[in-house]
Order: structure tokens, then C-alpha cells, then sequence
């Protein structure tokens, strides 16, 4: 499957950059970097639920936020938000 990782880490702290640095370093052993903060990979279920395994131990659930963009064509709109919600209801097209 085909998905897009986008993630932002607040960075205030010593410990918000180590997670920053981490969660970069997670993304790119599944996938390769397309801007500073998202990633394309191309991913088996497998691997997808191993990547989320490790985001979700590197992440502050309050401070942190990971979006999982999945972009297959039979894909209809599925996201996956880890950490803190940052999203709105969207009614009509996302063009990405």
C-alpha cells in the first residue's frame, strides 16, 4: 500500500527535538523524505503496523502529531491521526 506520513513535533524542548529526530529516523527506514516533516512509502500491512508500533512509543501523545494519509486509488479518504488532533471535518475533495 501506498501512504504518506506527515508529522509534527513540538520542538520547544530538548527531549520535543530528540522526538523529532527519532521519529524522522522511523520514517526513513519505511520510506523516503518528500518535504521536512512527510514522508511516500510504499508499505505491506506488516510493515505499516510496525511503523505505527514505533511512532506511538516515540511520540508525547499531548504535544505530538502523526497523520497517516493512505493513497491507494480503493482508499476512500482513510486517515489515521496519532497524538494530539490538529484535523477538521472536511466535506468535499482533499487535494494533496
Amino acid at each position: 500500500m501506498y501512504i504518506l506520513v506527515t508529522y509534527d513535533v513540538d520542538t520547544v524542548s530538548e527531549k520535543g527535538q530528540k522526538r523529532l529526530r527519532q521519529v524522522a529516523r522511523a520514517c526513513k527506514d519505511y520510506g523516503q523524505r518528500v518535504q521536512n516533516s512527510v514522508f511516500e512509502c510504499e508499505l505491506t500491512e506488516a510493515q505499516l503496523a510496525l511503523l505505527k508500533d514505533r511512532l506511538s512509543a516515540i511520540i508525547d501523545l499531548q504535544l505530538d502529531s502523526i497523520r497517516i494519509y493512505y493513497m491507494n486509488k480503493n482508499e476512500n479518504r482513510r486517515i489515521v491521526t496519532m497524538g494530539k488532533e490538529t484535523s477538521y471535518c472536511v466535506n468535499d475533495a482533499i487535494i494533496i
